[in-house]
């Protein structure tokens, strides 16, 4: 049954427009002036094809208009069909827009085209430029986006911008697919978005959304920047913005009208309704940000069966009797991930399991588990590779990637997922300072890790992604030197429950120290 649950309204408060006092109602207003109109957004955004979050938002999200601020699904052309279910539930629950994200040019441009042509709304992105070669899988990707469009709400007319991220081909899974492509730096992409806000005003039209990919600093920048932008639909940088708050996600335009950012988290986790009343003259007189977590919503069961058609029906695979919570950043322990990487290196009896701790989309939850809650911790399709590799590659990688992750915006790749292994952190560093093997029997065995041995090595086992393919990390082993398996570590997970036969509890931890 199609469930109707209200929204709830959580951490209130009221702001008057350059005052930062708050009080009560999670309220922005200023005395709100005759011949008014009052509209109301439902929003989300970094969806990552995370299915299961899919059916309880398509409960739960309400607005006259409905958009994303990108990132919806995920993966290259393996993940094909879990990109057609995103496609589904984007016109089942009735968006109108979403921002061009990095993640939806994971795949060829071809199949880009092809899922998005599915789409009832559309996909937008004035900065996106594209050299057309002759090569092979390329597409004419502006024909499948929008720069601006122009939508009808209860008689008035709502204008739609859109913005993919500045940093998009440093992004995206497969650079080489797109080398016929750039992006505009910043001070182009402000100068494209306020061309389509002029031309938007010359039709009439004096409320307008940017829906944004380029990350909540960059937003900040752009509402400052822009004028007669009046709300920014985010993304990217995966911030959980709740209420309205002067100087974070309430700004000012460069002709001193408000301008509200929105960003709902990252994984479909939270989605929002933002309720807004415009003046005569199209500004916002009082607004009012509500965001949901989804996880208090029932799944839409009729929308299930729909998913199910495209996906498959999930099996239940085992029970979780107990969990620790998941971490709130890339630079924490993630026992959710660890036990992952046991599921692999136990189902192919190497040495050492590794995992990218960005790569980790969902966590385990108490109670019965089945293929589809899997597929949503690891949801990228990107196959197993087992190779032989030497203990000073090993450290090797662990330092770029440690390094790379303490100094990079979001801190990613993150700290790695591990084992049969065990490594010591400096975190005012950045730097790994230790390291050791832990055998079957549980014995460790120190590795020096500024004199690694290159002829000692261990069986690892990784995803492809990780070993050869990754744009954050090094290449471990050529692909010609892996043994590939045509199948993902959701399935290996999935195999490896089985076999334990028993209720699971996820606390895996303490293979990760910090100095």
């Amino acid at each position: 049954m199609d469930l109707k649950v209200s929204l709830p309204k959580i951490n209130q408060y009221t702001f008057t427009f350059r005052k930062s006092e708050p009080s009560k109602n999670n309220i922005l207003e200023k005395s709100p002036q005759q011949d008014t109109f009052e509209m109301s957004v439902g929003y989300f955004n970094d969806l990552h094809g995370q299915t299961n979050n899919m059916l309880r938002i398509l409960s739960g999200l309400k607005g006259d208009l409905k958009f994303s601020g990108g990132d919806n699904g995920i993966g290259d052309e393996k993940n094909k069909a879990v990109n057609n279910a995103v496609i589904k539930f984007m016109n089942l629950a009735g968006i109108n827009g979403s921002a061009l994200g990095n993640h939806e040019l994971d795949t060829k441009q071809n199949d880009f085209v092809d899922t998005v042509s599915k789409f009832n709304g559309n996909y937008f992105a004035v900065n996106l430029k594209q050299d057309l070669s002759e090569e092979d899988d390329h597409a004419e990707l502006n024909n499948a986006l929008k720069r601006s469009a122009v939508v009808e709400v209860n008689g008035e007319k709502v204008g739609v911008v859109g913005a993919t991220p500045i940093d998009l081909l440093a992004r995206v899974t497969h650079p080489s697919y797109h080398r016929d492509c750039y992006v505009e730096d910043l001070d182009d992409t402000i100068e494209e978005i306020q061309k389509e806000i002029d031309a938007l005003k010359e039709q009439g039209v004096n409320k307008i959304f940017l829906l944004s990919h380029m990350g909540l600093d960059t937003d900040k920048i752009a509402a400052q920047k822009l004028d007669g932008v009046d709300v920014i639909i985010g993304g990217h940088t995966h911030e959980l913005i709740k209420d309205i708050k002067e100087g974070e996600n309430l700004l000012y335009s460069k002709s001193g009208e408000p301008v509200i950012i929105t960003e709902a988290g990252k994984n479909g986790n939270y989605f929002g309704k933002l309720n807004l009343t415009f003046d005569k003259d199209g500004v916002i007189v009082r607004a009012q940000n509500n965001l949901g977590k989804t996880s208090l919503f029932d799944k839409n069961m009729i929308n299930q069966y729909i998913i199910n058609e495209i996906l498959g029906a999930p099996e239940e695979v085992g029970y979780i009797k107990e969990v620790v919570a998941p971490p709130s950043s890339l630079i924490e322990e993630n026992a959710h991930a660890n036990f992952m990487c046991d599921a692999m290196k136990y189902e192919l009896d190497t040495d050492i399991a590794v995992w990218n701790n960005s790569g980790t989309r969902s966590y385990f939850k108490p109670g019965v588990i089945d293929t589809r809650d899997i597929k949503d911790i690891a949801p990228f399709e990107d196959r197993i590779s087992v190779a032989d590799v030497s203990e000073k590659k090993l450290v090797d990688y662990f330092k770029h990637a440690i390094e790379n992750t303490y100094r990079s915006q979001g801190n990613k790749p993150g700290l790695l997922a591990v084992s049969g292994m065990n490594y010591t952190v400096d975190p005012k560093a950045g730097k790994l300072v230790g390291m050791n093997f832990v055998d079957n029997d549980g014995n460790e065995h120190k590795i020096d890790v500024e004199n690694p041995r290159e002829d000692k090595s261990y069986k690892v086992v990784m995803d492809s992604f990780m070993m050869f393919d990754g744009a954050d990390l090094d290449v471990l082993s050529p692909k010609e030197e892996c043994v590939n398996y045509p199948f993902n570590k959701d399935f290996l997970a999935c195999e490896y429950i089985k076999h334990l036969d028993e209720p699971v509890v996820i606390n895996q931890t303490g293979r990760i120290k910090f100095v």
